[in-house]
């Protein structure tokens, strides 16, 4: 399996991975925990300099005259500039031009905005960076939220939600890890619940190496677990349906189980929970983890799920690149993507709707940014029912 691995910068934490495995994923988030710095400051505390976030006084500095408390320098990612062009309600387009174009009036319009509400309290996600002597660098700005924004870290998510998978008894293997600025996605998948797909898969020949779905035409059972440390969602199991001669995913969002980020206002300066807290919200997460697992890995619910998926997938296009441009017409699949999806739809040979649903979750497969791969697997049942209507 191909990884990928990206840092922001030599003296920062790693935050990125692509079709990783799960013993990479938690090497990533150990240094990441162990890197990181949450802290609730009034806007009074937070400077933009050279287009990087100060932060007054929330990191040490070490020197022959003792402990200095000195202001904390951090990159913006592009999430945290979102975030920014949130709070602050400077347009995202405007604050990119500026941040592309003009540092110096970005610098001017975040602090003159800053300070119009001085009081006014955010939390910033950060990795803390160091320089070559171990002192305070510039780190990583990875968000900045609101002050009630709840914790739910990623690695403490993944160890209670493995607790949870494992505490439901059910055998299963995790195909795949992405780590993103944005998300983490863990893939499960257990082949002992599978069915067959006869209907789905006739004629279908996988794009990557020909084989033929009328051989293996079977379906496997699984989910995915999602979890957002920066605002951009919510943690999440999705039930995911894996077809076994291609590999191709997709999503069934609609049957969704979340727990948010929603909590109380929290005191200023750094941030850490209290560890009752912290216990009673992963034993829920462990809890709601089991109860999904049990719910998504049984056989009755694929069954359904194929049953639902085979009623539209058998439907013959007419004109089909027509049908095409007008699915990712419908659901705003940029040009490059609908390319390679007709490209895919032609090589799996099956000129129906299920075609095209094969097409878009193929395709997936191909895309080098996580985030994008998992936003196209969730809209393939979209594409089967409009391909469907279409014709």
């Amino acid at each position: 399996m191909t990884q990928q691995f990206a840092e922001r910068a030599t003296n920062v934490a790693p935050t990125g991975a692509r079709n990783a495995n799960l013993a990479d994923l938690v090497r990533i988030l150990e240094d990441g925990q162990r890197r990181k710095l949450d802290v609730i400051a009034p806007a009074s505390a937070l400077r933009m300099r050279e287009g990087n976030v100060h932060v007054e006084g929330v990191e040490s500095q070490i020197s022959e005259a003792g402990v200095t408390d000195v202001d904390g320098i951090y990159r913006p990612t592009a999430v945290a500039d979102e975030g920014i062009s949130d709070k602050l309600r400077i347009p995202l387009a405007y604050l990119r031009r500026m941040r592309a174009e003009n540092v110096a009036l970005l610098d001017e319009n975040v602090n003159a905005w800053m300070q119009r509400e001085p009081e006014r309290r955010f939390m910033l996600r950060a990795f803390r960076g160091e320089n070559s002597t171990g002192m305070p660098g510039e780190g990583v700005a990875r968000a900045l939220l609101s002050d009630s924004y709840k914790l739910m870290d990623n690695l403490d998510m993944l160890l209670a939600a493995l607790d949870g998978v494992e505490k439901s008894g059910h055998p299963t293997r995790i195909t795949g890890c992405d780590l993103t600025d944005r998300r983490m996605y863990v893939r499960v998948e257990s082949e002992a619940v599978a069915v067959q797909a006869r209907n789905l898969l006739r004629g279908y020949r996988s794009p990557f190496d020909g084989r033929s779905g009328d051989e293996l035409p079977m379906i496997s059972a699984g989910f995915v677990i999602t979890n957002s440390e920066v605002g951009a969602g919510a943690y999440t199991i999705t039930p995911r349906a894996t077809i076994q001669v291609c590999r191709n995913g997709m999503t069934l969002t609609k049957d969704v189980m979340r727990a948010v980020h929603l909590g109380g206002k929290q005191d200023e300066g750094v941030v850490s929970w209290s560890g009752q807290t912290q216990i009673k919200t992963l034993e829920l997460i462990t809890s709601k983890t089991t109860d999904a697992v049990q719910t998504f890995l049984s056989r009755e619910y694929v069954e359904t799920k194929v049953r639902e998926m085979e009623a539209a997938a058998g439907k013959t296009l007419d004109e089909p690149t027509k049908t095409i441009e007008h699915v990712t017409k419908t659901l705003n699949i940029g040009t490059d993507t609908k390319a390679r999806i007709l490209s895919h739809f032609v090589r799996g040979g099956q000129m129906t709707a299920g075609g095209v649903m094969q097409a878009v979750t193929s395709t997936a497969q191909t895309l080098t940014d996580a985030d994008q791969a998992a936003a196209l697997e969730a809209l393939a049942l979209p594409a089967l029912t409009a391909a469907a209507a279409h014709g």
